[in-house]
C-alpha cells in the first residue's frame, strides 16, 4: 500500500512539473504573428488559441507518447487544475475555459490524425488558424507557419514527457512493438 502511495504522489508531482511546461506564455513572435495572420489584429485571442494549442498538444502527446497508462488521466487531472488556478481566466468562466479547451482538444486530435492531403502537420496549421477565426481561404504560407509553430509545441511537449516521465531504451535490434508489458 505504501508502494502505490509513493507511486502516485510521484507521478502526480511529475504530471505537475510536465502541466508547468505546458502553461508557459507563448512567444511573442508567435503571438504577433498569429494576430497579424489570424486573429485580425487581436494579440489577447491569439495568445490563448496559442495557450490552448499547447496544452491540448501537450495532453495528445501524454495519451499517445506516455510509457505508463497512467500518465494521461494524471496529466489530464493536472491540466484542469492548472486551468481552475489560471489568473488569466475572468472569474466565472472557468466552464467557459474548460469547454474551448476540450473543443480544442477534439479539434487537434482529429487533425494529428488527419493524414489526407497535406498530411496532419497540414491539418493542425489549418486547425489553429481556423481557431484563430481564419474560415476564408489561407495561404500555403500561412498554414506552413501556423503547422511550424504547432510542430514546435508537439517537440516541446515530448520533450518535457521524456524529462519529466522517462524514456524507452531499446536495443536498437528491438521494436517497440516487440516489447510485452512486463509485470514489476
Amino acid at each position: 500500500m505504501w508502494r502505490e502511495w509513493r507511486r502516485s504522489r510521484d507521478l502526480r508531482v511529475k504530471a505537475d512539473a510536465y502541466v508547468a511546461t505546458l502553461t508557459l506564455e507563448p512567444a511573442a513572435d508567435d503571438v504577433a504573428w498569429l494576430s497579424e495572420h489570424g486573429t485580425s489584429g487581436d494579440a489577447d485571442h491569439a495568445r490563448w488559441e496559442l495557450r490552448y494549442a499547447r496544452r491540448a498538444l501537450g495532453l495528445l502527446t501524454a495519451q499517445r507518447d506516455a510509457l505508463d497508462d497512467r500518465t494521461a488521466s494524471v496529466v489530464a487531472r493536472a491540466l484542469a487544475g492548472a486551468l481552475a488556478r489560471d489568473r488569466a481566466v475572468a472569474p466565472g468562466k472557468l466552464r467557459v475555459a474548460e469547454r474551448q479547451l476540450n473543443e480544442r482538444l477534439r479539434a487537434y486530435s482529429e487533425a494529428l490524425s488527419n493524414r489526407q492531403g497535406e498530411g496532419s502537420g497540414w491539418h493542425l496549421g489549418r486547425t489553429l488558424l481556423e481557431f484563430a477565426g481564419r474560415r476564408e481561404a489561407v495561404s500555403a504560407e500561412d498554414v506552413a507557419h501556423a503547422s511550424e509553430i504547432l510542430s514546435r509545441y508537439l517537440a516541446d511537449g515530448n520533450t518535457a514527457l521524456r524529462e519529466r516521465f522517462g524514456s524507452v531504451d531499446l536495443p536498437e535490434d528491438v521494436a517497440p512493438s516487440a516489447v510485452r508489458n512486463v509485470p514489476r
